[in-house]
């Protein structure tokens, strides 16, 4: 009876031996691909970086549209205006 029961614990001994030893396998793998994932992103948050330090002019390009917009309108209306002064003066000429 005795040789039963060293030979159960040692079996059990032994499954747990090994269940032990697959779950820090299995932690070591997640451990690793954590470390991989990492790795990825920190490399992909420079390339994110990368890109936005090159688009961003193309952002001031919308405040850059809004101001020659408003130059424009400036424009039209001094052209208004000059074209409203030399009727004015052509009236004034004429009369």
């Amino acid at each position: 009876m005795d040789d039963t029961i060293y030979n159960q614990f040692y079996l059990w001994l032994g499954v747990a031996t090994i269940l032990i030893i697959a779950a820090a396998a299995l932690l070591i793998l997640v451990w690793m691909a954590a470390r991989r994932i990492l790795r990825l992103a920190t490399a992909a948050l420079r390339i994110v970086e990368q890109i936005r330090s090159n688009t961003n002019s193309v952002w001031g390009l919308e405040t850059t549209n809004e101001v020659a917009c408003d130059i424009l309108d400036g424009a039209k209306a001094i052209e208004t205006h000059a074209g409203m002064v030399v009727e004015a003066m052509h009236e004034v000429d004429g009369k």
